[in-house]
């Protein structure tokens, strides 16, 4: 059973969700709420939202882009092809532990769960969870809402019995599932978050982030989540700057983005990629770099960039396994379990409130 929740992906401010919409194999299934995302301003549309962020970032002082625009449909694509680069050690590492944990893992997942995945891209790890774990229903969650009804479609097709929702919504900014989920007790919500993307948050911000997932657990859901720990910085600078150019081409592409939006015109040959591991934060700073002084048409806006001056696209930050415990200590998680590799380059925390 596959039902599309079409909501709005909102910006920093949020904004109301859409209506429900059902794409039913054999039957019409009852509509639910979609999960809100902190309206305050409804009367500004989803569209004009995304442009006053983007626009809000890129006219800044110090120029910025949130990493959520990354994420369109050719985004997507360039962050899969990422994902299977020699440099990019993130995500074998996390599915080499969950092939060698997977059933201590599973034993910790409660009957009849609700298995949300933030930010599920194409489901494929989630795909791979549901075989081993008493799931009752499925929820994929991420920004790119055109992307994702595709992947919660395929996972529906595989799985008949689960009753399977894509929700469009930038849950980055807050976001309240509680009618969404209904009794929490008797179908206890998983919250999945893999491959290190609670990284892309300061640690203040990770650990608001998390206070919104434990709200919803009840007293017998969790939240599976993984974590790039910290380790030699020439390898964790390496899987942002890789040989091929992938990693380029996807920072890039945030430009193209940004001319969708706005109608700026970026032209992504005047701007290189740049990664650089911030000591002091403790984090991957992904930059893109003007390669000579231009100017930026962005509506009736100009935007000057000199030479070297660099628009901040994504931080990702590291930890060690105390400071995350932290992080999750701070947003009211009482009780936690890790499974790490043999060199300890990656941890999968399981967390309950």
């Amino acid at each position: 059973m596959f039902t599309t929740l079409e909501a709005s992906a909102r910006s920093a401010a949020g904004g109301d969700t859409g209506p429900a919409v059902a794409l039913s194999r054999s039957r019409m299934v009852d509509r639910a709420p979609a999960p809100q995302v902190s309206p305050q301003l409804p009367e500004m549309s989803a569209d004009a939202m995304r442009a006053a962020e983007l626009r809000a970032g890129l006219l800044k002082r110090s120029a910025t882009i949130d990493p959520k625009f990354l994420y369109d449909t050719q985004g997507c694509v360039l962050f899969n092809a990422i994902c299977e680069l020699d440099e990019y050690y993130p995500t074998r590492t996390e599915r080499a532990i969950f092939e060698m944990y997977r059933t201590d893992i599973a034993s910790h997942v409660p009957r009849a769960a609700q298995w949300i995945d933030l930010g599920c891209g194409d489901c494929a790890k989630s795909r791979t969870w549901l075989e081993h774990v008493d799931a009752s229903r499925f929820i994929g969650v991420d920004i790119a809402a055109e992307w994702i009804e595709q992947s919660v479609a395929a996972v529906g097709r595989r799985f008949p019995d689960i009753e399977c929702l894509a929700q469009g919504a930038d849950f980055t900014r807050g976001f309240d599932m509680h009618a969404l989920l209904g009794d929490v007790e008797a179908r206890p919500p998983l919250f999945f978050y893999p491959g290190s993307s609670i990284g892309n948050f300061a640690p203040d911000s990770a650990v608001t982030m998390l206070e919104s997932v434990r709200s919803h657990l009840g007293s017998q859901g969790g939240l599976l989540v993984c974590v790039d720990l910290r380790k030699d910085p020439a390898i964790m600078k390496r899987a942002y700057a890789d040989g091929l150019g992938v990693t380029a081409a996807f920072n890039k592409n945030v430009l193209r983005v940004a001319n969708k939006v706005l109608g700026s015109d970026f032209r992504t040959e005047n701007f290189s990629h740049q990664a650089r591991f911030d000591e002091v934060r403790g984090c991957i700073e992904m930059r893109l770099v003007a390669n000579s002084k231009q100017f930026v048409r962005m509506g009736g806006e100009i935007r000057t960039f000199e030479e070297g001056e660099p628009i901040v696209t994504e931080h990702s930050y590291k930890y060690t396994p105390e400071q995350f415990v932290t992080v999750l200590q701070r947003a009211g998680f009482t009780r936690h379990k890790m499974w790490t590799d043999p060199q300890s380059w990656f941890g999968v925390f399981l967390a309950s409130a």
